[in-house]
């Protein structure tokens, strides 16, 4: 049911690690463009989820949520590239034995640093844009980076898990379909549920937390608490793309795979006869 879409997969990773053995600098600007693709996405939420927190409304995180979603479609459409996926790519591919575990474990560092790059680069736009030295424009802001960045390390760790196992069903289903409104719509609604649910995206919050400190941010907002939210949001972003997505797909179309190596085999053995 879903082999088409793994052998995608199993396209899109040899096509990134292709390009990156042709030029490092054009795979971590890809890296780059889509951590900058998710900044866009980290203002519109939380600049429209503001107008409904400074109300009190129920309809905060939802709307945010709603909103977010235009990060998803930029970095699929616009060519950006992510490590939370690669997570996922590069296992699934390095267990169908199409590409080495070095090799993964490299391109996986340089798509972090690509994503790190963006991040801080966009923050650094945004401040000198002036958009928001209101304090009144933060408060949504910054009261969502101050609970992230004091959370339990267990808890964001185990948000990273289901976080990044979202995120990655978001881009995987749509390999599946042939309508690109299916495509985006299928994305929007699975980034929706990530971001409504309270889980922790490393890529995202790099976002959401170099915007909040280039600003003049409360107490509760910390480089400090920064590298506290994101080692364990990380690694469990790590888990939910690798194991929950790239080895139980892995093992649940492994029979699969030997069937269709022995019939090549078979039909070879005949051939040959």
């Amino acid at each position: 049911m879903e082999h088409q879409a793994l052998q995608q997969v199993e396209q899109l990773a040899i096509k990134k690690e292709k390009a990156f053995s042709q030029s490092r600098i054009r795979y971590v600007l890809r890296a780059v463009l889509a951590s900058l693709f998710i900044g866009f996405g980290v203002i519109v939420a939380f600049k429209t989820g503001n107008l409904f927190y400074l109300e009190g409304s129920p309809f905060t995180y939802p709307v945010a949520a709603i909103t977010f979603g235009a990060a998803i479609i930029l970095i699929a459409f616009g060519g950006g590239d992510l490590f939370t996926g690669n997570a996922f790519y590069y296992t699934y591919t390095c267990l169908q034995k199409k590409m080495v575990w070095s090799s993964a474990l490299k391109l996986l560092s340089m798509s972090y640093i690509g994503n790190l790059i963006g991040a801080i680069t966009f923050a650094v736009i945004i401040y000198f844009t002036g958009l928001f030295q209101d304090s009144s424009v933060n408060s949504f802001l910054f009261s969502v980076v101050g609970t992230k960045m004091n959370a339990p390390w267990l808890e964001l760790f185990f948000r990273g898990i289901l976080c990044n196992w979202l995120v990655c069903l978001a881009f995987f289903l749509p390999m599946n379909m042939k309508s690109e409104g299916s495509k985006i719509f299928t994305m929007m609604l699975l980034v929706f549920c990530f971001f409504i649910s309270g889980y922790e995206h490393s890529i995202a919050n790099m976002g959401a937390f170099a915007i909040s400190l280039v600003l003049d941010h409360p107490e509760t907002i910390s480089f400090t608490g920064a590298i506290h939210n994101l080692i364990p949001v990380t690694i469990g972003n790590f888990i939910g793309g690798s194991l929950f997505m790239g080895v139980f797909y892995h093992y649940l179309n492994h029979s699969k795979q030997e069937e269709k190596q022995a019939e090549i085999k078979l039909f070879r053995a005949n051939a040959s006869r």
